[in-house]
């Protein structure tokens, strides 16, 4: 039996404007190049800011005892020439020590009923394909139909510090 943490000590809410400092130093914490070398999107203030301006009802945190412990930042996007609106989970993070604890289950149980008020009618969520905690977070949050594709990468800079160099 997995241990939670107890509800009138975790609150899932809407992010405000004075959560983003928070949010954002959480996030530099999880998200690191040791967490994935390979991270095609990183994580900077653009990122919540763009998120917290276009779909602020999408941007959820987890607050523990007055600490905020987890978030889940999401979008919609719709798709010309297609009836489906998808929901797209682009970040979510819990504070080391407390995933385990039910906190990244309730985001994604609150962001997923927020989606499905807003008529999405699929969501979509990408990670490192070594990333194998979230994977099985994922697939335990019904998850499935799991696609592998190439990602790569061309660092202009040390190109750049070849050319000089020769």
């Amino acid at each position: 039996m997995s241990k939670h943490i107890p509800e009138e000590h975790l609150e899932i809410r809407e992010m405000s404007i004075d959560d983003l400092a928070a949010v954002f130093h959480l996030g530099e914490e999880l998200f690191t190049s040791e967490y994935s070398s390979s991270m095609y999107r990183t994580w900077d203030e653009y990122e919540i800011t763009t998120l917290f301006n276009s779909d602020s009802e999408l941007c959820i945190v987890a607050e523990l005892d007055g600490v905020i412990v987890g978030f889940a930042l999401g979008t919609t996007v719709e798709k010309q020439n297609s009836s489906w609106k998808y929901g797209y989970l682009v970040w979510i993070g819990i504070r080391s020590g407390l995933q385990k604890l039910g906190v990244g289950h309730k985001l994604f149980n609150e962001i997923k009923q927020r989606m499905v008020e807003q008529g999405v009618r699929m969501i979509i969520i990408d990670t490192d394909a070594d990333n194998e905690a979230g994977i099985g977070f994922f697939k335990k949050q019904g998850f499935d139909n799991i696609q592998k594709h190439v990602y790569m990468t061309l660092n202009l800079s040390r190109a750049r510090q070849k050319r000089k160099k020769g």
